[in-house]
């Protein structure tokens, strides 16, 4: 074999080295690169769609407030809460007909669908508001006037 056969195959196993090297340290860039955590987003907008309601009441009688939270995404483990603040009257909020609400107090809500009873205890006009909230730190707020 002469000395050109030889430095010959000499470039070619270099070459072939280099090439071998060059993929394999591309590879394991590539591999050190991938985040190995999904990003799931959980944090999602929402409204609060609150159905219609008279704004004449009677002293005794119970007004029902049908309301639905509307979310732009979903996330399963999201949680929304209600309270509530009296302005104006004397009157008893409650949830699902269940025992009455306290001011400013955290309730869990159940579902999105929820229906809130409003029953005033006096002759006077009402107004109060609610807020509801996730545990992202959105809110949405809801006023009612009942003369």
């Amino acid at each position: 074999m002469n000395t050109f056969e030889t430095e010959k195959r000499s470039f070619i196993k270099r070459l072939i080295f280099i090439a071998s090297a060059s993929t394999f340290l591309l590879f394991i860039f590539a591999l050190n690169s991938c985040d190995k955590q999904l990003d799931i987003q959980t944090d999602f907008p929402f409204e609060l769609e609150i159905m219609p309601v008279p704004s004449k009441i009677v002293s005794g009688e119970i007004v029902e407030i049908p309301c639905t939270i509307k979310r732009e995404g979903s996330y399963n483990e999201t949680n929304y809460s209600l309270r509530f603040f009296q302005y104006e009257g004397l009157g008893t909020l409650m949830l699902q007909l269940d025992k009455p609400l306290t001011v400013n107090k955290e309730y869990k809500l159940p579902k999105e669908s929820f229906k809130l009873y409003y029953r005033p205890k006096s002759k006077e006009s009402h107004s109060f508001q609610i807020w509801v909230t996730d545990q992202f730190g959105n809110e949405k707020t809801a006023k009612f006037n009942f003369n």
